[in-house]
């Protein structure tokens, strides 16, 4: 059928409709909104950073590691960042829902995992620099 998404029962209307949990509960403070909204904003800054640094790195130091490990750090920077993007999206709802219903804010180990990734990469980007001297 025409305007359904290949696989689904879906149209990009059902997609980007209002989610349903704004319509559930109360409005929180819009500082505590606004608030939610720039953590997500600093989230996709830090994504787009991620990738940023791999097509950096694949286009700008072509010569600082062979270029097989060049292509699976990069490719694994902008996978990172590409899953940060949606998983940066998926918190800031549940943030909100928890917040129009007097929920505890959900706990996420993506801090975690963020933090470890950074520092593999920097570690593994050492090496690489220190190696090609």
């Amino acid at each position: 059928m025409v305007g359904k998404l290949p696989g689904t029962d879906k149209t990009w209307r059902d997609i980007l409709r209002e989610p349903a949990w704004r319509r559930t509960g109360k409005t929180p403070d819009y500082r505590f909104s606004l608030a939610n909204e720039r953590t997500f904003l600093a989230w996709i800054r830090t994504s787009l950073a991620l990738l940023a640094g791999a097509v950096a790195v694949d286009q700008l130091a072509p010569n600082i590691a062979p270029t097989p490990v060049r292509l699976v750090l990069c490719v694994l920077l902008a996978l990172v960042g590409a899953g940060l993007a949606v998983l940066s999206y998926r918190r800031w709802g549940q943030m909100e829902a928890a917040m129009r219903n007097d929920q505890a804010l959900p706990f996420s180990r993506v801090m975690l995992f963020m933090t470890i990734v950074v520092a593999v990469a920097a570690f593994a980007f050492a090496v690489l620099i220190l190696v090609a001297r």
